[in-house]
C-alpha cells in the first residue's frame, strides 16, 4: 500500500503543506526586506498608499468567511479537524473566500509599501496555495462530504 501526504496527516485534516497564513508572510515578509535592502518600485508614488489601502480593504473579505464557519460551529483553521461544510456567507461565491482575503492582504501590503520585490514572488505562493493547500482539502472535502461537496464544487468557483 502507498502512502500519500494525506494519509500522514492528523485524522481528520487535510494534510496541508504549511498554515496558508505562513505561505503568505513568509515570502511578503523577504519581499519587504529585499524591498529594504534593493528598493524596486512598483507604482507612481502618489497611487501607492490609496491602491494598497483599497486593496487591504477588500481583503477583509476573510473576516465574514471566519464569521461563518463559527455559525456553523467548525474550525476556521483548515489545519484543524473540518466538522461542517461551510456553503453560506462569502462561500455562495468563491470556495477560498480567505485564501482570497489573504492573497488581496498580501497585495494591499506590498502596493502600500510601493514594493515590487513581492509581487515577484506571488506566483511561488498562489503555486504552493494551488498544489499544498487547496487540492489537498478539497480532495479531502471531497472524501468527508462526497456528493453534497462536488455538488457544491460545480456549483461554485474556487477563487471568484
Amino acid at each position: 500500500m502507498v502512502m500519500t501526504d494525506l494519509d500522514q496527516a492528523e485524522p481528520g485534516t487535510a494534510g496541508l503543506l504549511a498554515p496558508p497564513p505562513l505561505i503568505y508572510a513568509g515570502p511578503l515578509a523577504l519581499g519587504l526586506l529585499l524591498q529594504w535592502w534593493q528598493p524596486l518600485w512598483l507604482l507612481p508614488p502618489d497611487l501607492a498608499a490609496p491602491l494598497g489601502i483599497t486593496v487591504l480593504l477588500l481583503g477583509l473579505i476573510g473576516v465574514p468567511a471566519i464569521l461563518a464557519f463559527r455559525r456553523a460551529n467548525t474550525s476556521f483553521k483548515p489545519w484543524t479537524p473540518t466538522t461542517a461544510l461551510v456553503t453560506t456567507g462569502p462561500y455562495r461565491f468563491t470556495r477560498n473566500p480567505m485564501y482570497l482575503g489573504l492573497t488581496l492582504l498580501y497585495l494591499g501590503t506590498t502596493f502600500w509599501a510601493n514594493a515590487a520585490w513581492p509581487v515577484i514572488f506571488l506566483p511561488l505562493v498562489i503555486a504552493v496555495m494551488h498544489y499544498g493547500v487547496i487540492i489537498r482539502e478539497e480532495a479531502h472535502l471531497t472524501q468527508l462530504f462526497g456528493e453534497e461537496y462536488q455538488a457544491y464544487r460545480h456549483r461554485v468557483r474556487r477563487w471568484f
